[in-house]
């Protein structure tokens, strides 16, 4: 690992270190009660202590992100595909995709729990919602950001269909797509979180969501903060992922990933 490399990992790691040292100074200093802010040191305690019990939940709100996610990457290829190749069913149908992504998840995930039989398929298809634009969106722009002049050459030779969609297309969309995936990706677990807040539901088949809630309710904040650290390990897991997929993918070819860029 070059020197530059290892000081821009270690950066962020000095800086989130400092961070939480403030915050553990503060609370000791001031004598601030568990029961209003607890200090990151009983956060990592009750984590350590709890995780046996968390992880249950850490799982079903994963496995709703990723099914979520999933089908919007399904979904949003496959209309983006024929948006790309239709200004006209764009120009029909881009409006709903549009009402669903300024629409509050909040305001219509009670709808959306009324009207699905199984709370599970509800925080999934209230997290698919959210995750779905901006793969839509991104993956549209995309598909038609390949160069006019690579067009026209591709038609001179002749071209399948198939052809100038592997090799002129998708490789244009790709950079936008995993853009949006990026996008998506915290946006799915932000929908399965607020869903299930507004689903309030409790049990063993829960998410992280309703250990928060459980918490809440008895003023076990430390609990309460150790299940937003798991929540926030997810979305920086998320990310990183992603970001290595966009690395390994467009390191070698697009700009947007170069060295020095």
């Amino acid at each position: 690992m070059k020197l530059n490399d290892l000081r821009d990992a270690v950066l962020p790691v000095v800086v989130g270190m400092g961070f939480l040292a403030l915050w553990e100074a503060v609370v000791r200093i001031q004598g601030i009660p568990h029961y209003i802010l607890p200090a990151p040191s009983l956060v990592a305690a009750t984590l350590w202590k709890d995780l046996p019990s968390l992880l249950p939940s850490l799982w079903f709100t994963v496995r709703i992100t990723i099914g979520a996610l999933l089908l919007a990457v399904a979904g949003g290829v496959a209309i983006a595909a024929v948006f790309a190749m239709s200004r006209r069913i764009e120009r029909a149908l881009f409006p709903l995709a549009i009402v669903l992504q300024v629409t509050p998840i909040v305001a219509i995930a009670p709808l959306i729990l009324i009207y699905v039989e199984s709370t599970t398929a509800a925080l999934l298809l209230c997290a698919f919602i959210v995750a779905f634009f901006p793969i839509l969106a991104n993956t549209v722009t995309g598909l038609r950001s390949a160069d006019t002049h690579l067009h026209d050459l591709f038609t001179l030779y002749q071209a399948t269909p198939w052809q100038r969609l592997r090799w002129l297309l998708v490789p244009s969309a790709l950079p936008y797509f995993l853009a949006g995936l990026r996008i998506a990706g915290g946006l799915a677990l932000i929908g399965a979180v607020v869903a299930e807040f507004a689903a309030g539901a409790a049990g063993r088949e829960t998410g992280l969501a309703s250990r928060i809630l459980e918490a809440a309710f008895r003023t076990e904040i430390p609990r309460m903060f150790a299940a937003l650290v798991l929540v926030s390990l997810v979305g920086i897991a998320i990310y990183f992922l992603f970001d290595l997929l966009a690395r390994r993918l467009l390191g070698r070819w697009h700009d947007s990933e170069l060295p020095g860029r």
